[in-house]
């Protein structure tokens, strides 16, 4: 075989291993980042995810000292985002949105927030709007008052004043409850829980209607246990989850599997200690043991004992 012969063999060997080299690397690069859809998507491009938080609902979420969001949700909402960025292959940061009661549905379903981690009840008629996690907390609806009012029941209440949240279940639920029970009562309705609960300290308001232990929460991080107590029977019950966008099932299990790790490995057991039976950032305790109803959700959710 001559020199040009030879010479020409080698060039096309050499550009058969080219493409054969550029064929793998594709090949690679395919199978190394998979295709996502919807909120992961869109979250693995711009490499974060849009937290929605409250700022004044404690023990779930609310700000510390230095304007932080922290609390029990967030702490649940951390866990979430470890296991939707080892699901993506990409570390990820966390966007910090403050939402209220009014907004948050909204700020959801337009895209500003992938993932709302507040104190929002997972009701079916919410469901048809969004789409949520597990349940992460049970409660239900008691009333707030000042120590010495009186006051220990909805029915104590007639022709007095009750101080509800725009955009809660209890701003609907709440005067259904006293038209039915023939309760001639007032309402009044705050933007968000610290204004409710100032309704009650400037007097404007005989009673604030919440989840009692927003309510125990609220006692707790004011310290103000001496002058305000939480009383009645449960009005309604509510299940708590994080919030996101309804229609997407890739998304959806991210979650479902941070949820199955907590309990596979008593990780929630932990944080709800942390925020219900130690004390808060003002060095009061909620004390508040795991109730019945939430101990069964959890095993439930498939939760190991420890």
């Amino acid at each position: 075989m001559g020199h040009a012969a030879l010479f020409t063999k080698l060039l096309a060997l050499i550009a058969a291993l080219v493409v054969s080299g550029a064929a793998a690397a594709q090949s690679r690069a395919a199978t190394s980042v998979a295709p996502f859809t919807g909120t992961l998507q869109a979250i693995f491009e711009r490499g974060a995810i849009r937290v929605g938080h409250r700022e004044n609902s404690p023990p779930f979420a609310f700000l510390d000292a230095r304007g932080r969001p922290i609390g029990y949700s967030m702490d649940i909402c951390e866990v979430v985002i470890e296991e939707i960025s080892q699901h993506l292959h990409k570390s990820i940061r966390a966007e910090y949105v403050p939402v209220t009661p009014a907004n948050r549905f909204d700020m959801v379903k337009d895209g500003a927030v992938d993932l709302e981690c507040g104190s929002t009840t997972a009701s079916a008629e919410r469901r048809a709007l969004v789409d949520f996690s597990p349940t992460m907390f049970v409660t239900g609806t008691k009333l707030l008052v000042r120590r010495g009012s009186g006051i220990r029941s909805l029915s104590d209440l007639q022709g007095k004043t009750v101080v509800l949240t725009n955009g809660t279940i209890h701003a609907e639920s709440i005067p259904k409850i006293a038209q039915r029970q023939k309760l001639a009562l007032r309402f009044e309705f705050a933007a968000d829980h610290d204004q409710s609960f100032q309704a009650v300290v400037a007097g404007r308001a005989d009673a604030f209607a919440n989840d009692d232990v927003q309510l125990h929460g609220m006692i707790a991080a004011r310290d103000a246990a001496p002058d305000y107590r939480v009383v009645g029977d449960f009005l309604t019950y509510a299940d708590y989850a994080l919030m996101f966008r309804r229609g997407d099932p890739e998304f959806a299990e991210v979650v479902r599997q941070a949820f199955d790790r907590m309990a596979a490995s008593g990780e929630i057991r932990a944080i709800y200690r942390k925020w219900f039976q130690r004390p808060l950032p003002s060095g009061v305790s909620l004390d508040l043991p795991m109730s019945p109803h939430l101990e069964h959700v959890f095993r439930q959710q498939g939760l190991a004992a420890d």
